[in-house]
């Protein structure tokens, strides 16, 4: 059972997610917070595998509360909502440590498929913006195509980064220090000419690694 917190400013569309999220037998709400403070001291209070939030919220808005509660609770999932397609809100929520980012415009399954993917462990993208990024992963002429230079577990290393682990859960995974687990990690992106998460995310996308199979 998945236990979800959500933070939605709108209560009516809070109470229609909540009773979307409700309505499916692996994962239930537990927790509700109308802006981005009260999400995180929902958060601290009941700690769930997830968090499903808006962007656009009053005191401290989606983003913001992306970043503090990933410094604080670095092993929270956390999907975001948001009527915004732009590639610059994708980007900045990446940057910040979110897991999935699904439009609010897009089918009620596809907000359900978002849970469960970020439950599983994976990452997830509204499948309206996948075009999108393959074309800004073109335009930025990332060498993907050299990925022949970089180990098999400098390679799984940028995969597991990509799906939203944390250092310290990769290290547990692969049964390496942290210490190693960052050196395969600067080595690859070195590599790879990558600048940051946001680059791991485009190659991971690339790749094929964040389907949701």
């Amino acid at each position: 059972m998945l236990n979800v917190v959500l933070a939605e400013d709108h209560a009516t569309v809070r109470e229609g997610i909540k009773m979307l999220v409700n309505a499916q037998t692996d994962m239930r709400v537990i927790g509700e917070a109308a802006d981005g403070a009260a999400a995180i001291k929902k958060v601290r209070e009941k700690r769930p595998d997830i968090l499903v939030m808006d962007i656009s919220m009053p005191e401290m808005n989606g983003l913001k509360a992306t970043r503090k509660l990933k410094a604080e609770f670095p092993d929270v999932k956390i999907l975001t909502l948001t009527r915004h397609a732009d590639d610059s809100f994708l980007e900045q929520l990446i940057s910040a440590g979110a897991n999935g980012y699904v439009l609010k415009q897009s089918a009620p399954a596809e907000l359900i498929n978002a849970i469960r993917a970020i439950g599983s462990g994976k990452s997830y993208l509204d499948s309206s913006l996948a075009g999108k990024v393959m074309s800004s992963i073109a335009g930025r002429k990332l060498r993907g195509d050299q990925s022949g230079e970089i180990s098999d577990r400098e390679r799984e290393v940028l995969r597991l980064i990509a799906l939203g682990y944390a250092n310290k859960e990769i290290a547990s995974q692969q049964g390496l220090s942290v210490k190693t687990v960052e050196a395969h990690k600067a080595n690859a992106m070195r590599k790879m000419n990558m600048t940051g998460r946001i680059d791991i995310v485009r190659y991971a996308i690339l790749q094929g690694w964040l389907e949701d199979t």
